[in-house]
């Protein structure tokens, strides 16, 4: 397990590619009629900075993974720069493509980049930090 999220709250479907500095994602979530986030039946792109976080906690995840540990819970603390190109998701077909790149990696601390694009256009974009603690 790689996140501490669960069902369908798992909303990266697969990992495309990995190093130490960076993750790319693909999921269809953002599509389900039984999306956790949805409310008044849709999915709005605020949402999107959720699937920049799961790509990151992953990130953490494979990197812990691969030196033989199991990554530190997270805390999500700050959202820098988010840029939102459309108002909502739910209604757009085929593949998301999430990426998150990290920018630093600190004692207990990290902040990343991330993107997601539909068929080539960006979706959302922004920065996040997250303080190693207790998942909820």
């Amino acid at each position: 397990m790689l996140i501490p999220h669960a069902g369908s709250m798992c909303l990266l479907d697969e990992v495309i590619a990995w190093d130490e500095e960076s993750i790319h994602a693909r999921t269809a979530s953002h599509g389900r009629s039984d999306h956790p986030l949805r409310s008044d039946g849709r999915l709005r792109a605020l949402h999107l900075c959720e699937y920049g976080a799961q790509a990151m906690a992953v990130h953490g995840g494979l990197l812990a993974r691969a030196q033989g540990k199991i990554a530190e819970p997270g805390l999500l603390v700050s959202l820098r720069e988010v840029e939102l190109q459309v108002a909502r998701i739910d209604d757009l077909p085929g593949l998301l493509d999430v990426h998150a790149r990290r920018l630093l990696a600190g004692d207990g601390h990290w902040q990343y980049a991330f993107r997601i694009e539909h068929a080539g256009a960006l979706l959302a974009q922004g920065r996040a930090a997250v303080i190693a603690g207790a998942a909820s």
